[in-house]
């Protein structure tokens, strides 16, 4: 049977979560790509939490956005987590003039399109990526 399923979970006192805007960028980047089978946790969480698994699972000594974990062992099912840091997301939202709603989505999707194997190391992977978080966040 095929079937999305995104969960999310809040662990921090942050109210006022899109959570349907949420599933529906994932499902919609799923989709987009043809997965139509898939598990998806997005943890949204803090500051203290982004840095240790950052200096655990990437040896980054630094608060990040968001981090993506692809959890998959076959093609036929995508498994995967999203971390998404909170405090990181509102201040990048005033940094970059944007809405909260709307850093929190980017990086939903920027979180997404790691799992399903694109990559930012090389600026012409950072361009891709970007010019696909604009068209998910454009086509909602």
């Amino acid at each position: 049977m095929e079937k999305i399923t995104i969960r999310i979970y809040n662990e921090t006192e942050q109210k006022g979560i899109p959570r349907k805007a949420l599933q529906t960028s994932i499902t919609n980047v799923l989709q987009h790509f043809g997965k139509r089978n898939a598990q998806i946790n997005i943890i949204l969480t803090d500051d203290k939490t982004i840095l240790e698994m950052n200096k655990k699972f990437l040896n980054h000594n630094y608060i990040t956005d968001v981090i993506s974990f692809d959890l998959s062992e076959s093609e036929d099912l995508i498994l995967g987590e999203i971390y998404i840091c909170l405090p990181q997301t509102e201040r990048q939202a005033k940094e970059y003039k944007t809405t909260f709603k709307n850093e929190l989505l980017r990086l939903a999707i920027h979180g997404i399109l790691h799992i399903l194997g694109f990559d930012d190391r090389t600026s012409k992977e950072k361009k891709e990526m970007r010019r696909l978080e604009n068209y998910f966040l454009n086509h909602q």
